[in-house]
C-alpha cells in the first residue's frame, strides 16, 4: 500500500485517527506520514505586523505535536516507518497536497477549532470532497 497520511491537531479525535492510521500502516506494511498544519488565526488582521516570536511559537507548537505523535507511534508500532511534518498553511490544503500520492488519508471527525461541536469539521469536509485517495474519518465515542 502507498503512504498513509494522518492529520493531527492535538485533539482527542486526531489522537484516535493517529492510532487508527498506525494500525493500518502496520497491517499493510505502509509508511505513515503524520501532518500537523498550522496557520495564523483568521481573527488576526493579515496586515498587522506580528512579533516574530509569536509566529515561531505557532510553528514550534505544531512541531511539538508532530514529535509527540511520532514518539507515540514508534512506541506502539515500532515496525512502522513513520515521518512527520509541521507545515504552515490551511489544514485541508496542506493535507490534500501532502496526500497527492497517498493510499489513504486518516482524520479525526473534528478538531480543536471553535466549531468543534459540528457533526463533521470543515477540514474533514474539504478533504473528503477533494481527496485523491480514500479518506477514513475516525470518531471518538462520546
Amino acid at each position: 500500500m502507498k503512504t498513509i497520511v494522518a492529520g493531527i491537531d492535538g485533539s482527542e479525535h486526531a489522537e484516535a485517527a493517529l492510532y487508527f492510521a498506525a494500525e493500518e500502516a502496520s497491517v499493510h506494511k505502509a509508511p505513515l506520514l503524520v501532518i500537523c498544519a498550522w496557520e495564523i488565526p483568521m481573527l488576526i488582521d493579515p496586515m498587522a505586523a506580528l512579533p516574530g516570536e509569536w509566529f515561531e511559537k505557532l510553528h514550534e507548537d505544531a512541531e511539538g505535536l508532530v514529535q509527540a505523535a511520532l514518539a507515540r507511534v514508534k512506541e506502539s508500532h515500532p515496525k512502522v516507518s513513520v515521518e512527520g511534518k509541521a507545515i504552515e498553511g490551511h489544514p485541508a490544503e496542506v493535507l490534500l497536497d501532502q496526500a497527492k500520492d497517498a493510499g489513504m488519508i486518516v482524520l479525526g471527525s473534528h478538531g480543536r477549532g471553535e466549531f468543534a461541536t459540528l457533526l463533521l469539521g470543515s477540514v474533514v469536509q474539504q478533504v473528503i470532497h477533494h481527496a485523491p485517495c480514500p479518506v477514513v474519518v475516525v470518531r471518538v465515542a462520546e
